[in-house]
């Protein structure tokens, strides 16, 4: 039996903090106000003002970590259980723990939370394989968010297009522009380092390249037609449904992993309010409201592993509640 203690959710929330946000730039807090409970809190002061006004891509991010301490926190031999979010609380979630058993997969769990990355790297010309696209859909499908495989020729032509207009939506806009080169190279904690950092939206090519630039998937070829796309969307639109895609978005993500996929978001579609309502009535056919589009793919074999994105200290991320008189 595992029991609880602040060591071991100190390890938990490594782990978890490992989860993929946008831009990295890891916009939550977490609040330690017992001694097995944690809550989730959004840090606004990190979210994308221009790109993300509505805080839709902060509360994904937030899900994602959510998700990926549920998972770490299982693998750890610890239990636990979410109180329903309120929407007038301040925080994304409350977490209690209780003792429980490792499971047999433990090592393998830890270990994808530990390697899991955002590997942008042109993917090879292997198909990835329908029925592997149904299985990723179906484990994330589990976790407040529905994942659609985007599998017929007409859907991903107009997706192609509506990639292409977001795209030159947010190239016009210099406040766009400024916000995404921000977070490029920000610093040792947080960011995008430019080994990682998508193609500018511009299609220029980037200032300063590295080793791993000529490998990039090319501005003007958004989606090959051997990769998989799979788009997340929810019944409503509001801040509990942002947060059920985003662990919807950390489970795909582990499970692809798993199977030697890598995985890339594909944001912009969706910031972009023209596009997004193009999306819901063309491709979704008004059934579901879209969030996040991910490209599925296959890295090169012996291809070498990019260097981890940088994470803040659990010093920055985690508080602790004042205990009262």
């Amino acid at each position: 039996m595992t029991e609880v203690s602040p060591l071991l959710l100190g390890r938990l929330l490594e782990l978890a903090c490992r989860a993929p946000s946008v831009q990295n730039t890891q916009p939550w807090r977490w609040r330690a106000t017992e001694d097995d409970v944690l809550e989730l809190h959004p840090d606004p002061s990190r979210q994308l003002l221009v790109s993300d006004p509505e805080g839709r891509n902060l509360a994904i991010s937030c899900g994602a970590v959510l998700h990926h301490a549920l998972t770490a926190a299982g693998a750890l031999g610890l239990r636990a259980w979410v109180d329903p979010l309120s929407p007038t609380s301040g925080w994304i979630a409350r977490v209690r723990f209780a003792a429980g058993h490792v499971p047999p997969d433990a090592r393998a769990t830890l270990d994808g939370l530990a390697q899991r990355c955002t590997d942008r790297r042109r993917f090879t010309a292997w198909p990835v394989p329908d029925g592997r696209l149904l299985e990723l859909a179906a484990t994330a499908s589990g976790w407040g968010a529905y994942a659609v495989p985007l599998t017929g020729r007409t859907d991903r032509s107009r997706l192609e297009v509506l990639m292409g207009r977001a795209r030159s939506v947010q190239a016009a806009d210099p406040r766009f522009l400024a916000e995404q080169q921000a977070w490029v190279d920000r610093g040792a904690d947080d960011g995008v380092p430019t080994a990682d950092a998508s193609p500018p939206v511009t299609g220029r090519p980037v200032q300063h390249p590295t080793r791993y630039q000529p490998d990039l998937v090319d501005t003007a070829e958004l989606v090959r037609s051997t990769e998989g796309l799979v788009l997340l969307g929810t019944t409503v639109d509001d801040r509990t449904a942002w947060v059920g895609a985003g662990q919807a978005l950390g489970a795909l993500w582990l499970a692809a992993h798993r199977a030697g996929l890598s995985v890339v978001p594909l944001s912009q579609v969706v910031e972009v309010p023209a596009t997004r309502r193009v999306l819901q009535d063309e491709v979704l056919h008004g059934g579901l409201c879209p969030q996040l589009l991910v490209r599925v793919g296959w890295q090169q074999i012996g291809r070498g592993t990019l260097p981890r994105t940088p994470r803040r200290p659990l010093t920055d991320v985690l508080t602790h509640a004042v205990p009262g008189p």
